[in-house]
Order: C-alpha cells, then sequence, then structure tokens
C-alpha cells in the first residue's frame, strides 16, 4: 500500500486517540483508576503514532540531540493495559503490578539514549541506530512478558475472576488478548525484517493492526467498565429495595383460587422475591424445582394456573416489574438503562427490551421518560 495511506491512519489515529482521552476525562463526574490507566493506555499510542507521523513526514529539529532523542511512548502501552486489566478485575491488591518496573525502565531508556545521543558525532550515529534496535528488542520482551501475565490472568480458571464474574463473563477481554497476540506477532516480525533488511515498511502493518485494536478496546474499556460500575453499585441498591419491592409484587401477583393453591403460590413467590431468586439470569425451572423440593411439573402447573403465565413469562414479569420501580426512581436516574436490566435478571440488552416491551407496551426508554 502506499505510504501516504499509512501515515494519514498514523495521524487520523492519534487525533482520534486525543479526542477519545478528552471526551472519556471531561464527560464523567468521577474519574477513577480503571478509566484513568485505559486512557493512558490510548494516549501512549496516540504519541507513538504521533511521532512515527512526525519522522515518516520528515519532520526534524536543528538541535542534534532533539532530532536523535525518540521517546519509546510505546513501551509504555502494554504496562498501562495490564493495569487497567487488574483494576478492571478488582484484583490489583492480590497480583504484581508491574507499574514501578515499567516506570523504572522507561526513564532508564531515556537516560541512556541521552547519554549515547552526547556522546555520538553528527556524522556517525550507528551506535545511536544500534541501541535504538537493542532497545525494542528489550521493550518487546517486557511487553511480551506483561502479555503473557495478562493471558494467565483472563484464561485461567481462577479464584481471581470470582468477583468479576457476578457482573461480566469477560469474552470481550479474551477477544482482544487473542487478537493481541497476532499484533505481537507481527512486531516481532517487524522487528525481525527491519534488522536484517533496514526496511521501515515492516511497521507499517503492525502500527495499522495496533491502532484499531487499542481504539476498540477504549471504546470497549470505557463502555463495559461503566456498565460494570453501574451493576455493582445497582445490586447494594437493589438489596435495600428488597422489603418494599417484595410486598408490592406479592399483593400484584395474587388472584382467585383454591385455599390450598393459594398458599402454595404465595409461599413459591414468597420464596423468589425474599430470596431475590428471580434477578439470577439463570434462573432455571428444575433449578427452583430442586431448591423448593417440588416437582418441576407441579411448580409449572402451579405458576401457569395461579399466574396465568408460563415459568419464563412469569420470572421476566417479575424482573419487569422491578426494573419499572428503578426507571421511575429518581435516584437511579443516573444508571443506564442497560445496567438496570441486567442487574434485574436478564441477560442481554435484547431480551430485557423485548420483555418489557410485551409486558408493557413500552421500550425501558420511553418508560422512564414518561414517568
Amino acid at each position: 500500500m502506499d505510504a501516504n495511506f499509512f501515515n494519514f491512519l498514523l495521524i487520523a489515529g492519534a487525533v482520534q486517540g486525543f479526542i477519545f482521552n478528552g471526551f472519556t476525562l471531561f464527560s464523567k463526574k468521577k474519574v477513577d483508576s480503571v478509566i484513568i490507566f485505559l486512557n493512558l493506555t490510548v494516549f501512549f499510542l496516540s504519541l507513538n503514532n504521533l511521532q512515527a507521523w512526525l519522522i515518516a513526514k520528515d519532520f526534524r529539529f536543528d538541535f542534534f540531540f532533539l532530532r536523535q532523542f525518540l521517546v519509546p511512548w510505546y513501551m509504555l502501552i502494554m504496562p498501562m493495559f495490564y493495569m487497567f486489566l487488574i483494576h478492571y478485575l478488582k484484583i490489583q491488591e492480590q497480583v504484581r503490578s508491574f507499574l514501578n518496573v515499567a516506570i523504572i525502565l522507561f526513564v532508564l531508556e531515556l537516560i541512556v539514549r541521552s547519554i549515547f545521543i552526547v556522546t555520538a558525532s553528527e556524522n556517525d550515529v550507528s551506535a545511536i541506530n544500534l541501541y535504538t534496535s537493542v532497545e525494542e528488542m528489550v521493550n518487546a520482551a517486557f511487553s511480551i512478558f506483561l502479555f503473557y501475565k495478562c493471558v494467565r490472568i483472563v484464561f485461567e480458571k481462577s479464584k481471581l475472576l470470582d468477583f468479576i464474574a457476578n457482573y461480566d463473563d469477560i469474552k470481550w477481554l479474551k477477544i482482544f488478548l487473542i487478537l493481541g497476540g497476532f499484533v505481537l506477532l507481527f512486531w516481532v516480525l517487524a522487528i525481525v525484517l527491519n534488522t536484517y533488511f533496514s526496511d521501515a515498511r515492516a511497521y507499517y502493518p503492525l502500527r495499522l493492526a495496533t491502532s484499531v485494536l487499542l481504539y476498540w478496546i477504549g471504546y470497549q474499556g470505557t463502555s463495559r467498565y461503566t456498565l460494570l460500575h453501574d451493576r455493582i453499585l445497582l445490586r447494594g441498591k437493589l438489596a435495600e429495595l428488597k422489603p418494599e419491592t417484595t410486598k408490592k409484587i406479592i399483593s400484584e401477583t395474587k388472584t382467585d383460587l383454591s385455599e390450598k393453591h393459594q398458599r402454595e403460590f404465595e409461599t413459591i413467590a414468597n420464596y423468589i422475591l425474599t430470596e431475590q431468586r428471580f434477578l439470577d439470569a439463570k434462573l432455571s425451572l428444575e433449578q427452583l424445582s430442586d431448591e423448593l423440593n417440588i416437582s418441576g411439573g407441579h411448580l409449572s402447573k402451579l405458576i401457569n394456573s395461579c399466574s396465568e403465565y408460563n415459568f419464563s413469562d412469569y420470572i421476566n414479569s417479575l424482573r419487569v416489574h422491578q426494573a419499572k420501580v428503578l426507571l421511575k426512581d429518581n435516584d437511579f436516574d443516573n444508571y443506564t438503562i442497560v445496567a438496570i436490566g441486567l442487574e434485574c435478571g436478564f441477560n442481554s440488552r435484547s431480551t430485557f427490551y423485548t420483555a418489557f416491551k410485551k409486558f408493557t407496551n413500552l421500550t425501558p426508554s420511553e418508560y422512564r421518560k414518561t414517568h
């Protein structure tokens, strides 16, 4: 491909990254460590792209020292992503961060490069070029090491993930790491080709793939973390609303039945509501029947005859009721509708919207606006 095309992608990516940083940091009332490290990941990528673009456009300082002083911004990308990952998963107290190692290595590289530049001749920069190659190899090795640590954390079944598993299946992180593995292979290949053939074009595919992947993780990370943050807070709020909500729903589900069936159904309904079993997205008829020591057939028949819903619709009706309580409560205005739906027991945005529309003839957004 034409070099101008890749140069355009470099500067466009850098500008997009800076815009992302500004929007993310200034649009949020509270910026915590997860958002900070995610933004630093994108920020250092943007700085690296900007520097690469300036070099490609043959921008030069008159002063020899500044002309040779290349800042290895790229070496900070993987450490910042690693920090984002362990803070997102809420395991920063249980694993080593390596942040101090990264900062020390970064500063040391700046010092060593400065020494090489100061002691070099303007007519012979071979020593500086050699150092640049060695520096990149060291940084690649460090980045691969951190990538390996990320893979172990995400893919190995560990108690470290017990907390986050309640809120996020982290499939998006697994996809990112799989694609990231290919990007690292591109990097190793680019180093080899540039070392033996002195062809800087070997880095074009790497820069393109890295930019696309990291801006994607920037978007995914921000949206996913907002959802995660809302869900954690909502779960605590739901526990506080439990008594009032339970009473309301029981009163709404009573119907004209025989006294025996009425008592049985109320016992079942009371258990589902008091224990908030309807908030469990994985709840099944078989699981509930085991918990209540009732046959699945009898439980299904009771729910069908007493609530006029099948099991799935009955549970969804309770979830929709809970969602309605939250959507019309001003205390929950700052929480996203998707987070509310997921915390009310739905396993996706689409199932939440479909069920809500079925029981109210309104979408959750429309309901919130009119109530």
